[in-house]
């Protein structure tokens, strides 16, 4: 736990939240900011500021929690268009409180919520530069 972190702080129960999940790994709160109603944050109770440094059981049941919460949201009288699950990791990316948290978001179709392109969607890349990121990609993963 990190005492500067906001999310630590909810976990621990120093900061109040309204919590939809909670189990030995993870605890999953509704999200403060609301741009679609249901907007879920799901964290692990370990201190992580990187999705790449969570450890294989904690980055599983992120996940398995995540499922469980979009199945809820979808049924639970939201009835979204779609789902987003997102995580962002460090400044470029957006990230906010340096835990390692990921998005569960009901949509709705049209909403402009997260416009990844915002110029249109790229066309697709050739595939020699394809090949040459996944091979370096490939190269990079660990054991």
């Amino acid at each position: 736990m990190s005492d500067a972190c906001a999310f630590c702080a909810i976990i621990a129960g120093r900061v109040p939240a309204s919590i939809v999940f909670a189990d030995a790994r993870v605890v999953a709160f509704v999200d403060l900011r609301q741009a679609q109603p249901g907007h879920v944050l799901v964290v692990p109770r370990t201190h992580v500021p990187r999705v790449h440094l969570l450890g294989p059981d904690d980055a599983a049941a992120l996940m398995q929690a995540a499922v469980r919460i979009a199945g809820a949201l979808d049924a639970a009288a939201l009835a979204p268009d779609g789902m987003s699950l997102w995580q962002s990791n460090g400044e470029g990316a957006f990230q906010e409180v340096d835990h390692v948290h990921l998005h569960v978001h009901p949509r709705r179709v049209g909403d402009g919520l997260l416009d990844v392109y915002p110029g249109g969607v790229p066309a697709p890349a050739a595939r020699a530069i394809l090949d040459d990121l996944a091979a370096r990609v490939r190269a990079a993963l660990p054991g």
